[in-house]
């Protein structure tokens, strides 16, 4: 049986567990991986494969996830792809932050694998 490839999601995320766990449901559910660990690494990567999805963490050495935002939104390349803040940061302000940098959807850590599922079509034109 062969997976039907639902898209790209770039993953940006420090932490090796989390990045290997979001990673596993996401190939599992059927979805083309691309991981970065820091912020400016995504942004090379998202503006040279394309995601369909961008998930990322805020709390990052170098620049946050908030800053990654910004970053994208202010590229012609990358100014419509979702961007989806999975955090651990689960205060309202940060949340309404996320949105002011151009976030789709917010999620805190921990997830479910099905919340996480669901977020992220969620945000799929």
């Amino acid at each position: 049986m062969s997976l039907i490839l639902l898209g790209t999601i770039l993953i940006v995320e420090d932490s090796p567990s989390e990045l290997e766990l979001m990673s596993h449901y996401l190939k599992e559910s059927g979805y083309n991986v691309i991981k970065a660990t820091g912020a400016k690494e995504a942004l090379e990567k998202a503006a040279s494969q394309k995601p369909d999805v961008i998930v990322t963490d805020v709390v990052m050495p170098e620049m946050s996830g908030f800053e990654l935002c910004r970053s994208l939104r202010r590229n012609p390349i990358t100014e419509k792809v979702p961007i989806v803040i999975c955090s651990s940061k689960n205060q309202e302000i940060d949340r309404f932050w996320a949105m002011k940098q151009g976030a789709d959807a917010y999620i805190t850590k921990p997830y479910t694998r099905d919340h996480l599922l669901h977020t992220i079509k969620s945000v799929v034109i």
